[in-house]
């Protein structure tokens, strides 16, 4: 006759439970940390790419012999009729949703297209910038010292 040994199970205490939800919470709060900047910048550059591609496809509608005026009184419908954009309204705004603000410059031969979101992105990096030259002259400072 065999005897059969009974394996035991051994359940989890709640303090291993604890640890691994705390180690989960700090992981996810770096990451979450990272994230935040890579999205300011995934808006800086479909803000940037987004000027580009109004400025050259009012570009391309204004050597057809569409007016500049025309252009900005009707400038979703300039879109659609490009053919070259899938969803127009989506690329009247920013990164951030803010729609652009257009003007005919004083020359008026050329669309002036300008965003309040990358303007408040680029001013925050400034700040940042300058914030960290301070803080190196500081340092060197006291190398010096």
């Amino acid at each position: 006759m065999v005897k059969l040994k009974k394996v035991r199970k051994r359940a989890m205490t709640l303090l291993e439970i604890m640890i691994v939800i705390f180690i989960i919470g700090i992981i996810s709060s770096v990451v979450g940390y990272n994230m935040k900047g890579s999205l300011e910048k995934s808006k800086a550059f479909k803000t940037k790419e987004g000027m580009k591609k109004l400025h050259e496809i009012f570009d391309l509608e204004m050597a057809t012999g569409t007016l500049i005026q025309e252009i900005m009184d009707n400038t979703e419908d300039v879109l659609k009729a490009s053919g070259l954009v899938n969803n127009p309204r989506d690329l009247l705004s920013d990164g951030w949703g803010i729609p652009y603000d257009m003007k005919i410059s004083k020359s008026g031969r050329d669309l002036i297209i300008h965003s309040e979101g990358l303007d408040r992105y680029k001013a925050k990096q400034n700040k940042l910038r300058k914030k960290d030259f301070v803080l190196e002259d500081d340092l060197q400072e006291d190398e010096d010292l």
